[in-house]
Formats: structure tokens, C-alpha cells, sequence
């Protein structure tokens, strides 16, 4: 009999081990992913100035920026404990298909073809389509994308290089860059004469690299031809889970594109220039 009770409190204690390394939609801890290296949506730092909150699955690390603002935004509203995990961009979607993350905020546009595969919260932030190019550069004094020239690059898997940069006829376009950061060195280096990207990204950049400058087409019969869903930026959560869209969602709705800037403008103020 004492035997019998030993193997059964033995099971017991190994199931009770398994419910608390797993989660459930009663954990109140919300896991993020983020590539933490695409300021100044997100980026990753040694310390947690400013509000950085820990990258769990990179021990010594703290990730900032919009898109952990957003995240500590929603946490604080439904009482729930923020954790980031730090993810490669192509790996963002099938983590939360997988539940490896409930949710990814990262500066992902809410595509039709994305929106297939997980459901969105949001928009979190409206961001237009824009280039950039060196201060110098005989491109800078372009007013429109028919007079943009020259080889060119954007981030992979994203509109500004699937979408934007074939709209552009002198377009020499070259190798998709796997990261934000090594679509910026390529401009940066003299790789390419120009990048896409949104209005959000080439704010942090030129702060980062003063020698460059925005290429804002906004406005312009000559801009680049996107539709909302392209440039709508949205939480990307697991298919059907309607109660965390809702809750993200009670968030998010009152909020206003004067809100949303004002914290992006935040975000570039603190992101780190080296």
C-alpha cells in the first residue's frame, strides 16, 4: 500500500511539474515576439533603461521600443505579466500558430495573405510607405517614385520590397536584406542608392544616420499605390482566439493616430544610435 501511494503521489507531482511549465489562458503572462532588432518598433539593449523589459529566451537582454510600449500598454490594462521572446521575422507567424508566443507585436502590416494564416488585433499604428536615401545623393531631391533611379533594397518579406519597390520603373532592384538594420547598412555603405520602408523605420534611421533623409511622396499622384490593409500595422494572434482579440482590441480601439505617433515618437527619441 505505501508503495502503491508513493508511485501515485510520484505521478501527481510530475503532472503538477508539466501544468506549470506549460501555459494556459489562465497564466496571466503574455509571451511577445519580436525580432528586437528593428528599431524603432523594437530593438535589443544590456540594460533596462528606459523601461526595457527583459528578452527571456536571451538571457542579458532587454528589448525597448514602440512596440514593447504597446505591449506593456495592454498588459497593465488586463493585469497580465509581460514576457518578450526574441524571434527571427520569418519565424514570427507559425510561433503563434504553434502557441510558442500568443501574440506578435512587431511592426507586422495586416495583410489579406497574413490574415490567413492568424488573426490581428489592431491597427496599433498606421504607417506610410516612404524611401530613403543619402542626403548627397542626386536622389534626394525626388518628388515621386517615377523619378527615384538606381539599385535599391528593402527588408524580406515585407510590402516595401514584395509590393513597393517593383512600382518603381528605374529600379535596379537588388537582394531582399534578412533584417531592418542590414537594409539600413546597405544604404549606409553605399550598396545600394535607396531603400522602402515605412514612415516609422526611416524616422529612426535618419536619426541614427543623420547623412540620410526621407524620400515622402505622401500626398504626391506619383506615390507609391498601397492598399489599407498594407500599411494598417497589426497584432497577429492564434486563429480564433477571439477572447485575447477582444481584450487587445478594448485597448486599441479608443486609441487615435495622435496617440499612436506621439508613443512612436517616444520610441525614437530614446532608440539607440549606435
Amino acid at each position: 500500500m505505501k508503495r502503491m501511494i508513493a508511485v501515485v503521489l510520484s505521478v501527481l507531482m510530475l503532472l503538477s511539474l508539466c501544468a506549470c511549465g506549460s501555459k494556459s489562458s489562465e497564466d496571466k503572462v503574455l509571451t511577445v515576439g519580436m525580432e528586437c532588432a528593428y528599431a524603432p518598433y523594437n530593438w535589443a539593449q544590456t540594460t533596462d533603461a528606459n523601461g526595457a523589459v527583459p528578452i527571456s529566451n536571451v538571457p542579458g537582454s532587454y528589448a525597448n521600443g514602440y512596440d514593447v510600449m504597446m505591449a506593456k500598454k495592454i498588459c497593465e490594462a488586463n493585469g497580465w505579466t509581460l514576457e518578450i521572446k526574441q524571434l527571427d521575422w520569418d519565424s514570427l507567424v507559425p510561433a503563434v500558430q504553434t502557441g510558442e508566443i500568443d501574440c506578435a507585436i512587431a511592426g507586422q502590416s495586416m495583410t489579406a495573405e497574413r490574415a490567413k494564416q492568424v488573426d490581428f488585433a489592431g491597427p496599433y499604428l498606421f504607417a506610410s510607405i516612404v524611401c530613403v536615401t543619402k542626403a548627397s545623393s542626386p536622389l534626394a531631391s525626388a518628388t515621386g517614385k517615377t523619378q527615384l533611379s538606381g539599385t535599391c533594397t528593402s527588408q524580406r518579406g515585407t510590402i516595401w520590397y514584395d509590393t513597393c519597390l517593383p512600382q518603381i520603373p528605374g529600379a535596379n532592384i537588388q537582394s531582399a536584406q534578412d533584417t531592418a538594420p542590414a537594409m539600413l547598412m546597405a544604404l549606409e555603405t553605399g550598396a545600394v542608392d535607396f531603400i522602402c520602408t515605412d514612415m516609422p523605420t526611416a524616422q529612426g534611421a535618419i536619426v541614427a544616420y543623420p547623412d540620410l533623409t526621407i524620400l515622402d511622396f505622401t500626398g504626391s499622384d506619383d506615390n507609391f499605390e498601397v492598399s489599407d490593409e498594407e500599411i494598417n500595422i497589426g497584432i497577429s494572434v492564434q486563429k480564433g482566439n477571439t477572447a485575447m482579440l477582444d481584450a487587445m482590441n478594448k485597448v486599441l480601439s479608443p486609441m487615435t493616430a495622435d496617440d499612436f505617433n506621439a508613443m512612436m515618437a517616444e520610441a525614437v527619441a530614446i532608440q539607440p544610435i549606435d
